[in-house]
């Protein structure tokens, strides 16, 4: 069990989920598909590099200067900075996206409620260790469920898949100890509402 909980921890890191969440809309959400296929491979291209591939290479970095003890950041504080810079990231990608004459906007309002969401942790990981995992799974249910009543479609089976995943990962992180159980469902609720409520006024 142990190896499992570390597994889905590590495969359903917080940094990959913007680009996952972005990947099922996307494929879920029938407007997106009249788009060129061009103009999606931008946005996945500038979603992926801001908020996955560039955060992770300075993980190394951040390791070489001290800034952190291990890769899975157990101590609060350490996490701090990295959040920081991970926040700095996504605004180059809100910023780049705001931009761009084809991003449509549900993907815009997306990717500020998270970036306004990414800030909003660090400000609570000064205090107390609220779990990433479920702030990054917490954000993509509220954008399912969002881009759901916003164009009116019916994604009840991939938002319950996605609550379901988000059921195993939390009690994943429970496991290992990286959490207690209110930092897991504050995690997730805050995520979720803020992002839910931001695909509509964003």
């Amino acid at each position: 069990m142990n190896h499992i909980s570390r597994i889905l921890s590590i495969l359903l890191h917080p940094l990959i989920i913007p680009t996952l969440g972005l990947f099922v809309i996307v494929n879920l959400d029938p407007f997106m598909a009249l788009m060129p296929m061009i103009q999606l491979q931008i946005i996945f291209l500038i979603v992926a590099l801001c908020t996955f591939i560039i955060p992770l290479t300075l993980i190394p970095l951040f390791l070489k200067l001290g800034t952190i003890s291990s890769v899975y950041m157990n101590d609060r504080r350490e996490r701090i900075l990295p959040v920081f810079f991970t926040g700095v990231f996504y605004f180059l990608a809100y910023f780049t996206l705001k931009r761009l004459p084809f991003t449509p906007r549900v993907i815009e309002a997306f990717m500020l409620s998270s970036l306004i969401t990414v800030y909003i942790a660090m400000g609570i990981t000064f205090f107390w260790k609220i779990s990433m995992h479920m702030i990054g799974f917490g954000g993509f249910a509220g954008a399912l469920l969002g881009v759901s009543y916003l164009h009116a479609l019916n994604l009840f089976w991939p938002f319950v898949v996605v609550l379901v995943i988000a059921g195993l990962l939390g009690t994943s992180r429970l496991y290992l100890n990286a959490h207690k159980p209110a930092q897991v469902y504050a995690g997730f609720m805050m995520s979720f509402v803020f992002v839910f409520i931001g695909i509509f006024i964003f």
